[in-house]
This record gives C-alpha cells, sequence and structure tokens, in this order.
C-alpha cells in the first residue's frame, strides 16, 4: 500500500516533469509576431481554426501567424480586384466576380479527382489490351 502511494507520487511527479518539457518545447517553438504585424487578431484565427479542428488538437504559432498572413493578402488580392472597377463604390456582384476563382477552386478539385479515375480506367483498359497482345503475338 505504501510502495503504491510511493510509485503514484512518483508517476505524478513525471507526468508534472514532462508537462514542463512539452510547454517549454510549444513555447520555444511558437514564434511571437507582434500583433501589430498582422493584420487580423491572433484570437479571431485561432477561434476560427478551433471550430473547424477536433477538440484537443493543439495550433502551433507558426501556423497562428502564417494563417493570420495568407488571409491578409487574399484580402488585398480581392481588394486590388475590386479597385480595378472604375466605379466609386462597391457591390455585391463585384466581390461575387473578385471571389470568383477561389470559389471554383473546389469545383477544379472535384473535376481533377474525376479526370484522374477516368485515366485509371482508360490505363486498366490498355493494360489488359497489351497483356491481350502479349498473349496472342508474342510467343
Amino acid at each position: 500500500m505504501v510502495k503504491n502511494k510511493a510509485e503514484d507520487v512518483k508517476s505524478k511527479q513525471e507526468q508534472e516533469m514532462k508537462g514542463e518539457i512539452v510547454e517549454q518545447v510549444m513555447e520555444e517553438d511558437e514564434e511571437e509576431m507582434p500583433d501589430d504585424k498582422l493584420p487580423f487578431p491572433k484570437a479571431t484565427i485561432v477561434n476560427m481554426l478551433r471550430k473547424h479542428l477536433r477538440s484537443g488538437k493543439q495550433i502551433k504559432g507558426t501556423v497562428k501567424n502564417e494563417m493570420n498572413l495568407w488571409l491578409g493578402k487574399m484580402v488585398e488580392r480581392i481588394a486590388k480586384k475590386l479597385d480595378a472597377h472604375p466605379y466609386s463604390y462597391v457591390d455585391g456582384s463585384m466581390l461575387r466576380d473578385a471571389i470568383e476563382p477561389y470559389e471554383n477552386i473546389q469545383d477544379i478539385e472535384i473535376e481533377k479527382e474525376r479526370i484522374i479515375k477516368q485515366l485509371e480506367v482508360v490505363k486498366a483498359a490498355c493494360d489488359v489490351l497489351i497483356n491481350e497482345v502479349d498473349r496472342k503475338f508474342v510467343k
């Protein structure tokens, strides 16, 4: 009984030490970028990521920063497209036109998968024909 308590205490101490080491490694890994260099509040980005990630998944600091910067670049690109219009206003149809290439990416991925599957079917048919030719004409 005393041995079990001693082992429990030792186990808890080891776990605490491991937890401290993990925290130190995580802190070293996260590159602190000043918030004034980021286009969006870091908390906003983290909250949006957490909505779509499984519970318990850790988000590294570099991911937070890079996602923030990437989203800022996307806003810049879209704003430049919107600014290219000769009007003194920006409306919904202009926005839809500006974001259309980014919205179509999913459709392009689906089309790519469809084409790959069709090519695999064609490849399988060619393999069957090659085997038939080899079987019948090569002796």
